[in-house]
């Protein structure tokens, strides 16, 4: 069993929609704390109609976000303060609960994980991945 990561930072709606159904993903979970995006077709209404029209279930876990701190951390090019916020984020009553949401839904069908970077090791959506597959026994794919 795989657990698919995606960033859409360099690449079209329709880039992702065709990696994402070429690696057999059934739901996409969105891992932003804000779920709209200056690109074109990566905001949550259009992005999650895309999908459905593609036969690709959407799930904005909003708590599974990366805090405004570590975003701002993030664009600078701090990753290791970053992750250190996130990490602090994620033993927050919601964060904990979203993060059962997701490790049941990877339990039960093929969900990726998406996120904003190109590259899955700057990006927080790895430590997701890592403790989804911790607890699953899965591996990552980024895709």
């Amino acid at each position: 069993m795989k657990l698919a990561t995606i960033g859409y930072e360099r690449a079209t709606q329709a880039e992702v929609i065709g990696r994402l159904k070429a690696a057999g993903v059934e739901v996409l979970i969105d891992v932003r704390a804000v779920a709209a995006s200056r690109r074109a077709g990566f905001s949550k209404t259009l992005l999650s109609a895309s999908l459905n029209e593609a036969g690709i279930g959407y799930v904005h876990l909003r708590e599974l976000g990366t805090p405004k701190p570590g975003r701002i951390a993030a664009r600078a090019g701090r990753v290791a303060e970053m992750h250190a916020i996130f990490k602090d984020h994620m033993v927050e009553p919601g964060a904990q609960l979203a993060l059962a949401k997701a490790t049941e839904m990877a339990s039960e069908r093929k969900v990726a994980l998406l996120c904003y970077e190109a590259d899955a090791s700057g990006c927080h959506r790895t430590i997701l991945a890592r403790r989804i597959c911790e607890e699953l026994g899965c591996e990552i794919e980024n895709l």
